[in-house]
Formats: C-alpha cells, structure tokens, sequence
C-alpha cells in the first residue's frame, strides 16, 4: 500500500478542457473528485426538456472514462476504435451552470468554523505522538538511506522486465556469458546479483513493514471498519431487496396491467392511424379509375370535387409519400382534360339542345347534365361558355329560316329547283300567300326557339344565383363559426396549460373518444368521394384525415332548380360575388341576344325578299296583314325576353315608310287624275258612299263591308247629319281617301304620324288644285269647259264645306292615336280649315263680283225713260233669278240669303251711283217714280 503523501488523487480538469496534453501539478489545489453523469437518464419530460445534458456535449460518453491526458498512448487510438467523427474538440462552457463565486461559500465556511474550532481544541486537549522523535528520525533517515541503495530503475513507473534493455540492465549477460565459458567465477557472480537483488527485496520489504507499523492504528480500525461496512451493506442490500420485491409486486398487481392496457390502447390508435392511412392511400390511388368511371358519365363535378379533394389530401396527410409523388402532376393534367371536355360538351349540349326539332314539346333537354355542366364550369371559372351558346344561337337561327324556306319551296311545284339553283332566287318566286305562310312559319319556329334558350338561361341563371346565395351565406357561418373556435380553443388551451404544468403529455392525457367530438365540431367532416370512406381522427395533436382547408372549401349545402334538379352547391367555386353578379347579367343580356338575332334574321330575311320591290307592290291589305303579323311577332318575343327588340321593328317602319309613300303618291296621283277630269258637274251618291258616311256620323272611321241584295238607286245628294250636300265625284272619292288613310293609321299604329302628313298634305293639294280649276279656271284647258258657271262655283264651295265638316272628325281620330308630345301637329287641321274656308269665302266674293260686273255692265246703259220697268231692270232680274235658280239647291238656305244680300247690297250700290251719275234727285216728280 502506497503511503499517504505520495499518492494522489486523479487529477481533475477545467470545465474547457476535457483531455490534458500534460500532467498536472499534484501540488496544486485540486478539487474533490465529482461522479460522472448518469449515462443512461431517464427519459425527459415536457418541464425538463430544454436542460443542457451531457448529450449536448461534443464528445462521447467513453472518452470521459479513459484518461483525458493521452499520456503514453497512440495518438490514433480512439480514431481507430470510434472512427474518424471522433475528434478532440474544445466544449464551450454551458450557459445552463451558475458562476461560482466566494459568496457561494459564505454558508459552508459559517458551518464548518464552529467545527474547526472543536477540532482545535481537541487536539490542544489530546496531543498526538511525537512520532518525529529523534529516534524515530534516526530510523527514518536510516530506511530512507537503504532506499537510496536500490536502484532508481526499480522504481521507476514503467518498469517492465518485458523491455530488453531494462532486462539488460537489471541482468547484465556479462555475469552469465563469458568468453572461458562457466566456471567458479561466473557462478560466484551470479550468486552475487542474486544476492543483491535479495538485499534489494529486503530493503523493500523493510520499509514496507515500517510504514505499516507507523499506520497500524489506522490500518486496523480500517480492518475493523470493513466489519461493519459489510454489515451495513448486508442490511441494506437486504432492505433494497425487500424493498425491490414489495415494489415488483406493486407494480404487477398496480401498474403493470394499467401500463399494458395503455400500451395496447396506444398501438390500437397507432394501428388505427395506420390503417386510416394505407386505407386513404388506398382510396387515392383510386382516385384516377373513379375520375375515368365519373367522366364516362359526364359527371364532372364530381370528378373535379375529387381531384381537389386529393389534391389535397396528397398535400397534407399523403405528404411526402413516395409512391405518389408523381400522382399530384397527373391529376393536374387530367383536371385541363377535364376543362378540355366540359367546353366541348357544353358545345355538344348546346348545339343537340338548339338544334332538335322544334316540334318537340320539351322545353330543356337533360336537365341534370345542364346543371352538371354549369356547375363544373363555374368550379373550373370557365366563364366563356356562354360566348359559346351565343354562337350556337346565331348557327341555330340561320339553319331555322333555311329549313323552313326548303321545306316550303319543297312542297311548291312550280319552283323548279334544278333551273333555279339558289335558295333566295327559289324563296323570291313565291307569290304573297305562300311567302306569307313561309313567314309565319319562321315566326313560329322562332318563338318557339327563344322559350327553349329562356328556359335553358333560366337554369343557368338559377345556379348562379344559387351559388351567389351560397357564398353569402357561407360568410356568415364563417363568422359564426370563428366566434365558436375562438371560446373552444379558450377553453382548449387552458386544458393544454394544466397538463403541461402537470407534466403530463397531452396525447397521452386526450382519448380517441374526447377528441372526436372536438374536431367534428371545429372541423366539419369532408365530403365523402366516391368509393372512399371517411378518416378518423385520433388526438388533436395528429389529425390524420381532417383539415381546416379541406373542411372549409368542401362544404356543399343542397338546393333545387326551378326544374326540381338537386344540386350541390359546392364553395369551391373561387367566384367572387362581383364575377357572380356579372355572370348573372351576362345571362340577361344573352337572353336579349337571343332575341336581337332572331330579329336580325328575320330582317334579312324580309331584305332579301324586298330587293324586287316586292314589299313596296303590296296592297293596303297584304301590307297591313304583314305589319300585323310582324307586331305580334315583336310582342311575342318582347314578352318572352323581356326587351323590345328594335331591329325588326325599324325593318317595319321603313317598310312602313315606303308603303306611306307609295300609298300616299297613289292616292294623289289618282285623285289628281279625278280632279283633271272632273267638270264640276253635281254627280249622284251611290248608296256605298251614303252608307260610308252614316258610319262615320255614328263615330267610326271605317270603310263599311258591302251590302249584298238589293240594288240600291242613287242618291241626287248625299245627306250628312241631316244636311244635304251637292257634290261632284271626286269628292265622294276623296271622302273614301280620307277613311283609307284613317284606317291605315288604325290597322299600322307605327305611321300614324306620316299619314297625318300625307293627308294634310293630301287635302292642301286637293284646295289649292280645285282651286286652279275652278276660281283659276283652270278646268277650261284641262277639261275644256266653255265656261266657269255659277253653279260650278257652288258645287265646288259645297264640296269645300263637306271636307270642312270632316276635318274635327278626322282630327279627332288622329289625336287619339297620337303621343302627348305629337299633338303639335294637329296644327296643320287647323291650317287646313283656315285655308278651306278662305277658299269659300272667296268662291262666294267671286260669285258675288260676278252679279257686280252683270250691274256694273247693264246699270251703265240705263237712262231715265219709258217704259217701267225698263228693259235694263227687267235684265237685271232675269239674271238674279237665273242666280237664285243655279245656287238653291246647291246651297242651303242661309247660305243663299247671305249671298243674294251682298248681291243686293252691291247692286244698290251700283244704282245708287249710276243715279248720281245720271242726276236723278229724289223731288217727287215722275222721274223719281
């Protein structure tokens, strides 16, 4: 045993270093050896897992076992062992440990100084030997001179006989081997070496045993010490044992069943986990049949609702798998096929909807692939589908009007369709009745077409507005929803908080059967594919199979289709409301669209029939037949749109405008050919035109049906609201003109402006040219009349004062039919009567200055002789009575007096002046007489 002064302790290094490249100075201070750590520590849990253990430091757990000098060892040693990551490197010193300073100690040095002091005292009361006597020095310092007799080799740390040169020395070959081989001397020097190595052994074994009898005392109170030590260890080794049985049947009769009921609950959760996952794994890689079986039944939205939906499961609970990396890449392609598809079946729909025959009664064809289309259009923000549906229209209504021409061209034998080749030169050889009944045809078909595209719109319209209602009220759920969450994750975190203080771990604190509930409830479950099952979810903190993204873009709610189709509104759509709204309004206007184009059609078609003039040669009838069919047709289409079109409308007023003018340059042209060849004759009234004019005086305008029996005589004068009028011919026609322009403004509401144009214009020419003829006389050259009578004078004022009769009439009828803001132009009726009436007045001065010029003529001759009455009075009143003769049946009665008073004023004037001339005084002689 190594005494007490030479041996030291294993020195220790700095909390920097952990290998020394020297030996450390033993006098130094040298802190108390510490235990290692524990290589094997428990496992960390949640309030300890952030403590700086030996694991953060950079070199393993053996390297601290060995000696940290590397003194006397190969320098590769642990790299050979370890490997080549097993280098020297510095430890920096951990944040985690508190620096040590002097008050650390404060506490120690108060204990331990009253402890000092009883240990000094102590030792003043008993002193110890005075082992360093002289005696004792004596023999110290003999042994330590014996020592010096042995050599240091023997002494040395790393003696070993091993080595050739320490055995060289310590047995020197020069005793044994010898050049005159064995002999005396060589066995005296052996015995000599051995001997000495012998006083060596001695020396050592001497000074062995004094420094054992200097610590006898100690060396046997360790001995006895031992005794009981192992006593003591026996006990305890007995009372760990118990204490070892007692806790091994604890935990066998406590925990250990409680532990495996836990481990078995939480490889049934793995297990489950697992088989949710191979199970979902399953479903997607099924995902691509699935799409292929539900586009084989053009049911795209739920193959788009699919792909999304392992979209993005293949972004959250698939991620990272590396069988399906590439299945991401291939359901985008397959989704633009999609796209691809559903435009070109839009198209298909579109064209099989617009294009079967119209005789068909119902209204939309395959409702349910309509609703599916729009739907999958809308999710994918196809938008333009209805650019497509307009150009399927416009194709639609072409084909409609080309159909029908053939079919009606078909049935005619006379249009010989191998000389003419072309449809519009086949279409412009029907005659009215057969291009009527073609028109009407098309009409039909036309209306027919456009409630088809309402009703088609009508279902598209409704799935906007369904999907816009949706998204409305999905963000008041949403709002609904957070406020929910933010109380349950409240309520939530505070849980997580309590067991996190307890030291618990929360996935082993919640249970599948707690859990559910929670994120069914924050979480709404995902709508189930096809051919896939639902995922479960098993603690909060792993939730394998429901997300907030999938959960809030595949909520669907249900609504119906004016139709009475189900639909899934799906709130993955992505519109926005605006897009929606403008969506919406485009329908609306496609709906106008669709009636614009059949207008637009139907405009060409009547251009083309009118390139001969053949709707300008229609008479007033056929024309109105026409216009009455084209104003139902505006109506009808008006009433199923919603908008009036005015393409057709315009095509009808300028038709209108032309028949106008062809009607209104006929009538003029036929009364200005009456009026050239009428010699102002009184003619008779048949009875049509006395039946024409009753009509008028029971307040309709309108041109009475004929009277069939009986031949009616003619009438010498046509009676009017009991007046009598002379008239000649023209005027009787010009009384029919006048109803034929007034029922054209009845049967064309559209011209009535026009025509009250051309009848004023009408009537103005018929004043001013019955004018020219008669006050003009102008009926000398056009009719060759010798002269203008006095009895032509009086027809024509009579006929004046019959169309003056008619003209509140015909205003009246006009204003009827006229808007607020037209009635300005009845002005020209009053025109109209002003200037008829001046015309009167001056046919009754003319007839007037016709007796002047008759006074005037015999007054100048008259003399104041025999006989009376005088030759010169006696002519005067042959002519007055010839005047009188002509005029009274002509002109009433008050008429007549009023003309033969001025006629009698004048011819007093006359006589008065021609007395005056003559010097005939009133003095009561015979001259006066």
């Amino acid at each position: 045993m190594a005494s007490s002064h030479s041996s030291s302790p294993v020195p220790q290094g700095s909390s920097s270093d952990v290998f020394f490249k020297k030996e450390v100075d033993p006098a130094k201070h040298i802190r108390p050896v510490q235990s290692l750590p524990d290589v094997c520590p428990k496992e960390p849990t949640v309030t300890d897992q952030h403590r700086w253990t030996i694991y953060h430091s950079k070199v393993n757990l053996p390297a601290a076992l060995n000696d940290p000098r590397l003194a006397k060892r190969e320098s590769d040693f642990f790299t050979k062992t370890w490997g080549l990551d097993f280098v020297d490197t510095e430890v920096i010193p951990s944040f985690y440990l508190p620096q040590i300073s002097k008050e650390h100690f404060t506490v120690y040095q108060q204990e331990i100084s009253q402890r000092e002091k009883i240990h000094e005292r102590c030792k003043n009361i008993c002193p110890p030997k005075d082992i360093f006597d002289r005696t004792l020095l004596h023999t110290h310092d003999k042994s330590r001179t014996d020592l010096e007799q042995v050599p240091k080799i023997f002494l040395k740390p790393d003696f070993a006989l091993d080595d050739s040169l320490t055995f060289n020395s310590v047995l020197p070959w020069s005793h044994f081997n010898t050049a005159g081989g064995k002999g005396s001397r060589d066995a005296a020097s052996s015995k000599l070496l051995q001997e000495k190595l012998s006083h060596y052994l001695d020396i050592v074994e001497v000074n062995i045993a004094h420094q054992i009898s200097l610590r006898s005392e100690a060396f046997f109170h360790a001995m006895t010490s031992q005794h009981e030590l192992q006593d003591y260890l026996k006990k305890t080794s007995q009372a760990v044992k118990m204490l070892r049985d007692k806790i091994a049947r604890i935990d066998k009769v406590m925990c250990e069943g409680s532990l495996h009921v836990l481990r078995l609950a939480l490889t049934r959760n793995n297990c489950v986990k697992v088989y949710n996952k191979l199970k979902l794994m399953a479903t997607v890689h099924q995902t691509q049949p699935t799409v292929q079986v539900l586009l084989s039944t053009s049911e795209f939205v739920g193959a788009l609702d699919l792909i999304a939906t392992t979209q993005e499961v293949l972004q959250q609970e698939l991620q990272g798998i590396h069988s399906f990396r590439h299945l991401g890449s291939q359901l985008c392609e397959l989704e633009k096929l999609i796209d691809k598809m559903m435009i070109a079946e839009f198209s298909t729909y579109s064209h099989s909807d617009l294009n079967r025959p119209l005789e068909d009664d119902c209204q939309i064809l395959e409702e349910e692939r309509l609703v599916s289309l729009v739907f999958g259009l809308l999710k994918q923000r196809k938008l333009n589908f209805l650019e497509i549906y307009s150009e399927e229209m416009i194709l639609t209504a072409k084909n409609i009007i080309k159909q029908c021409v053939i079919n009606k061209v078909s049935k005619i034998e006379e249009i010989d369709t191998d000389v003419v080749v072309k449809l519009a030169d086949q279409m412009r050889m029907l005659n009215f009745p057969q291009w009527f009944d073609l028109l009407k045809d098309i009409f039909s078909k036309f209306t027919i077409f456009l409630q088809r595209v309402k009703a088609t719109l009508n279902i598209i319209h409704s799935v906007v507005l369904s999907v816009l209602d949706k998204n409305q009220r999905t963000r008041e759920l949403e709002e609904i929803s957070q406020q929910k969450n933010a109380a349950k994750d409240t309520s939530l975190d505070t849980e997580v908080a309590y067991l996190i203080h307890e030291g618990m771990f929360i996935s082993d604190a919640f249970s599948e059967s707690e859990l559910t509930p929670i994120a069914i409830d924050t979480t709404p479950q995902r709508n189930a594919s096809p051919n896939s099952e639902p995922c479960s979810s098993d603690s909060v903190s792993e939730p394998e199979c429901t997300t907030d993204s999938s959960s809030s873009k595949e909520q669907t709610s249900s609504s119906a289709t004016p139709g009475g189709v189900d639909i899934m509104v799906n709130e993955d759509m992505k519109l926005t409301d605006l897009e929606l709204g403008k969506l919406a309004n485009n329908i609306q206007e496609l709906l106008y669209s669709a009636s614009d184009i059949c207008h637009d059609r139907a405009v060409k078609f009547l251009m083309s029939r009118a390139k001969d003039g053949f709707l300008e040669k229609l008479n007033s009838t056929e024309f109105i037949t026409l216009s009455r069919l084209m104003e139902t047709f505006i109506l009808d289409t008006e009433q199923i749109c919603g908008r009036k079109s005015m393409s057709l409308l315009g095509a009808l007023q300028s038709q209108a405008n032309k028949f106008v003018n062809r009607f209104h340059e006929e009538r003029k042209t036929k009364l200005s050919l009456l009026l050239d060849n009428e010699r102002w004759k009184q003619a008779d009234v048949p009875a049509e035109f006395q039946d024409l004019v009753d009509s008028i005086s029971d307040g309709k305008i309108a041109l009475p049906e004929k009277k069939s029996g009986e031949e009616r005589k003619p009438a010498e004068v046509l009676i009017v609201e009991g007046q009598q009028y002379a008239v000649v011919g023209t005027v009787l026609l010009l009384i029919r003109i006048i109803l034929e322009y007034c029922q054209c403004v009845d049967n064309i509401p559209s011209v009535t402006t026009d025509m009250l144009t051309r009848l004023s214009d009408l009537l103005k020419y018929f004043n001013s040219r019955s004018c020219q003829l008669v006050l003009g006389a102008g009926a000398l050259q056009v009719v060759g009349l010798k002269t203008i009578t006095t009895k032509n004078l009086a027809l024509s004022s009579r006929c004046l004062q019959l169309i003056v009769h008619y003209i509140p009439v015909i205003r009246a009828h006009f204003e009827a039919r006229l808007q607020p803001k037209q009635y300005s132009m009845l002005r020209h009726f009053d025109h109209i009567t002003k200037d008829y009436h001046d015309h009167i007045a001056e046919i009754s001065a003319k007839l007037v200055a016709i007796m002047d010029s008759l006074f005037d003529k015999l007054l100048s001759k008259y003399e104041v002789k025999a006989p009376v009455p005088s030759a010169c009075f006696r002519n005067i009143c042959k002519q007055m009575a010839k005047m009188h003769e002509a005029i009274f049946d002509l002109l009433p009665e008050e008429q007549t007096q009023m003309l033969f008073l001025r006629i009698n004023a004048s011819y007093k004037l006359h006589l008065k002046k021609q007395l005056s001339h003559l010097n005939v005084i009133n003095d009561g002689g015979p001259q006066n007489g």
